[in-house]
């Protein structure tokens, strides 16, 4: 096993620790960014769509874990959301899709879905697929997406690994 396998997992702590008890300090209406789908979607683009799809697996079990949310709930989620980053990955382009805003939009458009789905399995209101998609799936992808935008700067300075 080799450092891709675990630099995941060891990134992954500290972001859920901030996840679970800073960035519900900045929510807004209870939108908060997912720092675990910036980090799913970064090693998806850099190692392929099956690392991506197992990656989003193993976090989200994580995450459910440390939430003590729906068990399962996560898990599918973050598997559906490494899934979709893989269509974006292209091996010749790795550098190109981690250090521009292309890197942004991937994220939006993952996050968004994440948090859809998430609302979706997870809601207990009846409320309507329009209301989840809007309220819940595009502020909390354009949210992530804002969050997104120091991985960028990191990467083109050379600072994250590959």
């Amino acid at each position: 096993m080799s450092l891709k396998h675990y630099l995941p997992l060891i990134i992954f702590i500290p972001l859920i620790l901030i996840q679970l008890n800073i960035i519900p300090l900045i929510s807004f209406a209870y939108i908060t960014p997912d720092l675990i789908v910036i980090l799913l979607v970064y090693f998806t683009l850099v190692y392929g769509q099956i690392y991506g799809t197992v990656l989003g697996f193993v976090l989200g079990f994580l995450v459910d874990i440390s939430t003590g949310g729906i068990l399962g709930a996560g898990m599918f989620t973050k598997s559906i959301t490494g899934f979709i980053a893989g269509y974006f990955y292209n091996e010749n382009k790795i550098h190109f899709n981690t250090s521009t805003l292309l890197f942004v939009f991937i994220v939006f458009i993952t996050s968004t879905l994440d948090a859809f789905l998430f609302a979706m399995i997870t809601s207990q209101m009846a409320v309507s697929i329009a209301f989840l998609f809007f309220e819940t799936g595009l502020l909390s992808g354009f949210y992530t997406a804002a969050f997104s935008l120091p991985v960028i700067l990191l990467r083109k300075n050379k600072f994250i690994y590959e």
